[in-house]
């Protein structure tokens, strides 16, 4: 089926199988004036990924197994060879005691952001930037094939990458949003518990916009942006370093994930609750922490698990690949080199813990390059939904976006 002007085109050989292609042809690499990414690659004509099923069927229930669950697709993606002595693993250091095995090193490491994927982009966008008062601060891009390092999820086609946070991602924690153009909605599951921030402003602004809020604690806010994710509101004035607080995320055994984060990626414990079962962690005292809360059984991803990204020196990569490779732990995309087009090349690898969480290692140097801040970004952004007619296509085909 093809729609007049040949503006969007859907295909759909079976229930597990999709392919949404923009209707003009070309590399899929940003267009002119979206920035860059190290999500480039070529045009696809037909789908290669199931549209349900995980590329590489990596299993997702956080077991060990093999240290390669995903392909690097493209030939832009150049494998880094691991050195020969992974560093020796020791279990999780005492709360508030950076551990002694990794020294300052992890004082390099920075928290980036959190992918978030999103069926209804432009009631998201209003979410981001009206009632959270972020802007686009990182750039939006638009792409014609999934991305090597499935930062869109487990989908081959036509998406999109907005960066939005309230500044550059050098001092903020952002958020990125990806969005499949075939895909209507995703299904949540109780991996992803929550972002905290700090803003009275976007308190006010939820009351004034009448988005749904109810209040959990004194001063603390709970609402949720489109698709359910859920964000909690302090209400007390923006602080003036980042807002953003923290991320909450599911475990299924407090320890066993601590023995992860912070024995082997090094992350500091600011707090413990073992009568919560909660955990704050994080790698410097001025960035977003990472919240570890038990969720009493077993961690369900849905289809709209996200994945938490991170910088380090790129000397680090390797270390950390043998690291999780000495330690029988999963790697979904091993280290690899990716090419972008009048940019830095950047590393890349990306984990996944003991619940099947995703993170993303890249290295900082280059990364900084990557994610300067776009000042056409929320212009960007704007002109793609203004373009976008996958809506409208399907409407008229009698058809509804898929549900992942």
């Amino acid at each position: 089926l093809r729609s007049p002007g040949a503006a969007f085109s859907y295909h759909s050989p079976g229930a597990a199988a999709l392919r949404c292609t923009a209707g003009r042809g070309g590399s899929s690499r940003s267009r002119p004036g979206r920035g860059s990414s190290f999500c480039g690659g070529r045009t696809r004509t037909g789908f290669l990924r199931s549209a349900r099923t995980p590329r590489g069927c990596g299993s997702r229930d956080g077991s060990g197994g093999s240290s390669s669950e995903r392909d690097t697709r493209g030939s832009h993606a150049t494998a880094i060879p691991a050195p020969e002595s992974p560093p020796r693993t020791d279990v999780t250091a005492g709360v508030g005691t950076p551990h002694p095995r990794h020294g300052t090193a992890m004082a390099a490491r920075r928290a980036l952001h959190f992918v978030f994927k999103v069926g209804d982009r432009p009631r998201t966008a209003r979410f981001y930037r009206e009632l959270l008062g972020m802007s686009v601060s990182g750039g939006h891009e638009e792409f014609e094939e999934g991305c090597k390092a499935s930062c869109n999820g487990p989908y081959d086609g036509k998406w999109s990458k907005t960066m939005v946070g309230y500044g550059p991602e050098d001092n903020h924690f952002v958020a990125e949003l990806t969005y499949n153009y075939g895909i209507g909605e995703y299904r949540l599951g109780n991996d992803f518990l929550g972002i905290t921030l700090v803003s009275s402003q976007a308190v006010s602004n939820a009351k004034k916009m009448g988005w749904p809020l109810k209040e959990v604690t004194t001063g603390v806010f709970e609402t949720e942006a489109p698709g359910g994710y859920k964000f909690y509101l302090e209400d007390k004035e923006k602080l003036k370093q980042d807002p953003v607080l923290k991320v909450t995320l599911g475990v299924s055994n407090l320890q066993k994930s601590l023995n992860y984060w912070s024995g082997l990626l090094g992350m500091e414990i600011y707090e413990k609750d073992e009568e919560k079962q909660r955990a704050l962690l994080g790698y410097a005292d001025n960035q977003c922490k990472l919240e570890l809360k038990a969720v009493g059984g077993a961690v369900d991803h849905g289809t709209a698990f996200g994945r938490i990204a991170f910088s380090c020196a790129k000397e680090e990569l390797p270390n950390i690949e043998a690291l999780m490779k000495k330690e029988n732990q999963k790697i979904l995309t091993p280290l690899v080199s990716l090419d972008t087009p009048g940019k830095a090349t950047v590393q890349v690898i990306i984990l996944a813990d003991p619940d099947g969480h995703e993170i993303c290692f890249v290295g900082d140097e280059a990364f900084r390059d990557l994610s300067k801040v776009d000042p056409n970004g929320d212009k960007l952004l704007d002109d793609a939904m203004a373009a976008d007619k996958s809506d409208k296509w399907f409407a008229e085909h009698k058809m509804k976006k898929i549900s992942a």
